[in-house]
């Protein structure tokens, strides 16, 4: 098992990684001595895990359990409130810790509740996803509203993220791939070696052994870690880590949040913003090379036929990152080296609709 420190300019917070990390969990909650314990979890992680864990944590504190459907359709407004509804019953005070125990959605419900519920109360990371492994590192915590994913949140650091990788053995392979999207983005961001390890170490998603896993996870989340240690509230350096987001999130959205996975819509984004890079910056990157491995490992290359382009640039407008009527790409100068771009809508639309049109006469 390995640890990575997490340092923003509030707090420091340890990550553990690896086997049977869940086993520093009672220290932790020793050192934050709570009140009582409330564990988030969805309906699928709690069939293989939620005893497990309640066991542990009921050894010495009081401990509850409240389980939200699996999938994105859980980040609204309605399940916020009833978690909060759910907390206020059980009497949990300033003291009181609570859990996130599950993916990305479980980590982003519940640390926008802890970051809410009297103003502030501490919870503990417990992904159990690859998806998870860029989602719980970084404090951003947010619901969804139908205009736009993430839009409802707050920046909200945890005590601290334990990464079992047994919890990983369990994931089905949309899961699998969904996260290994997240882990491509931070090679093409910030690591050549590790773009270059993943490329020519996995091809297929199964060649994702434990080692390769563990490999991708540490190194995916030291990235994180030194971009948010930067740019903890994402002014500058951290809108990095939104490369394939802009539009990933718009087909993300316009499909219906739970239709297409967020790996998949990411995979779309990365592609787009690849082609872009080229076709703007006057950079030769490996864009076919890029699309066809995404083919091989099951990733969508090219946004559904179902959404206009007129639909994406009214979600993409919607963007954090858009200002008076800018929009911002993350684009790539080469890989592991990134740029911001601002496009008027229309340059973009254009460009937009030059890539699909692209995308479809290669495809006839």
């Amino acid at each position: 098992m390995k640890s990575i420190l997490i340092n923003t300019t509030e707090e420091s917070y340890p990550v553990f990684v690896g086997n049977e990390a869940i086993n520093e969990l009672p220290a932790l909650l020793k050192s934050l001595s709570p009140s009582k314990v409330l564990i988030v979890t969805d309906t699928n992680v709690d069939q293989l895990y939620g005893n497990m864990l309640v066991d542990m944590v009921e050894q010495e504190w009081t401990a509850y359990k409240y389980v939200i459907n699996s999938g994105e359709a859980a980040k609204s407004f309605d399940m916020f409130y009833d978690l909060h509804s759910y907390a206020l019953k059980q009497e949990l005070d300033r003291k009181s810790v609570i859990i996130a125990f599950g993916g990305g959605v479980v980590g982003d419900l519940t640390g926008f509740v802890a970051a809410t519920y009297m103003r502030g109360v501490p919870f503990i990371q417990v992904p159990t996803t690859l998806l998870a492994h860029d989602s719980a590192v970084g404090g951003k915590v947010a619901i969804n509203h139908p205009e736009g994913k993430n839009m409802i949140g707050a920046f909200y650091q945890p005590k601290a993220v334990v990464y079992d990788s047994n919890f990983l053995q369990s994931l089905p392979t949309n899961e699998l791939r969904s996260g290994f999207a997240e882990v491509i983005k931070h090679s093409l961001i910030r690591s050549e070696s590790l773009y270059q390890f993943l490329y020519s170490e996995i091809r297929h998603l199964e060649d994702i052994t434990t080692d390769k896993l563990q490999r991708m996870i540490l190194e995916g989340i030291q990235i994180k870690a030194d971009v948010v240690s930067k740019d903890e509230k994402e002014l500058g350096l951290r809108a990095i880590l939104n490369f394939g987001h802009t539009l990933g999130h718009a087909v993300e959205a316009e499909a219906g949040y739970g239709k297409l996975s967020h790996g998949d819509s990411i995979a779309i984004g990365m592609l787009f913003a690849t082609w872009l890079s080229n076709k703007t910056l006057n950079v030769t990157l490996p864009y076919f090379e890029l699309k066809s491995w995404f083919k091989a490992i099951g990733f969508p290359t090219e946004v559904p036929d179902s959404q206009t382009t007129d639909q994406l640039i009214n979600k993409m407008k919607k963007d954090k990152k858009t200002k008076s009527n800018q929009l911002t790409m993350i684009l790539l100068e080469e890989i592991g080296v990134t740029t911001s771009v601002l496009f008027s809508e229309d340059e973009l639309y254009s460009l937009l609709d030059e890539w699909r049109a692209e995308e479809r006469g290669e495809k006839g």
